[in-house]
């Protein structure tokens, strides 16, 4: 154990079984869309009989809009979005942020926790940290697996660079940037563990479903811009094979304002259970 970052080495250690099983989930999820899209070419599996897959499926391209899943972008995006892809995200996410506070509150371990020399601004730092480490490991491990599939394939690397696959996975760093925000702050203002696994649980769910409300039925279609599933499209950066940069600063400003909320709030807060 590091004496140096105790708290965020202890958040890591503990949940170390749970973070190896879904790595492993995610490399094994991720290997298996390249196969599939380098088996069948997307075109190929979504006809039908008819022009083209359903005005809805762009909700599950990981587009704007703009691609279609029925293309090598729209399908590998399609695994970076996919609701697996966005379980196991919000799995590390919601374990994390849980422990950063409320879950020492609800045990009653917190004021054994944050006295002389750990201060409140140090804890929320350090389990802040082991949460970015954990959820990046995940994100580099679905963006690694995708780039060794697009760079193994020479029919996928014509349509897709592999600038886009980074690209893609940056934006998917972000993505998670912008729940651990809003996470950390329920957790830093909760009381017990459930209600920041709720709140991560509900803006993944509910922030899925407006988005793809928003993109399956036209009069709905404003309601994208609350969703950060609109901002955070890996298939349109796997298209362009470019980062999004205003999509980014979005996802990332959602994230930042939310750890500084975080931060605000435990500072003020009674920490008594």
């Amino acid at each position: 154990m590091n004496a140096r970052l105790p708290l965020l080495w202890l958040a890591l250690h503990r949940r170390r079984r749970m973070l190896v099983a879904v790595l492993i989930g995610m490399v094994v999820f991720e290997t298996l869309i390249v196969v599939v899209t380098n088996t069948i070419p997307p075109g190929q599996l979504f006809s039908g009989g008819r022009k083209g897959p359903p005005a809805a499926y762009r909700a599950f391209s990981g587009s704007s809009g703009d691609v279609s899943i029925a293309s090598y972008p729209g399908l590998l995006g399609a695994g970076l979005v996919h609701p697996f892809w966005i379980a196991l995200q919000l799995t590390v996410i919601g374990s994390l942020a849980a422990a950063a506070v409320a879950a020492d509150v609800e045990s009653g371990t917190i004021e054994l926790v944050v006295v002389r020399p750990v201060t409140r601004t140090r804890l929320l730092v350090e389990r802040t940290a082991a949460l970015l480490i954990a959820s990046g490991a995940l994100t580099a491990a679905a963006t690694l697996t995708v780039a060794a599939g697009v760079a193994l394939s020479p029919a996928i690397h014509a349509d897709v660079g592999l600038g886009g696959v980074f690209a893609a996975g940056l934006m998917g760093y972000a993505f998670a940037l912008c729940l651990i925000g809003p996470a950390l702050a329920v957790s830093a203002a909760g009381r017990r563990r459930s209600q920041v696994l709720g709140a991560v649980i509900g803006i993944g769910a509910v922030g899925f479903a407006v988005n793809f409300i928003a993109l399956a039925w036209e009069p709905a279609a404003p309601l994208r811009y609350a969703s950060p599933f609109h901002y955070y499209a890996p298939g349109d950066a796997l298209a362009r094979g470019a980062v999004l940069w205003p999509q980014l600063t979005v996802l990332l400003g959602v994230g930042t304002v939310g750890f500084l909320l975080a931060h605000a709030l435990l500072r003020r807060r009674d920490l008594a259970p």
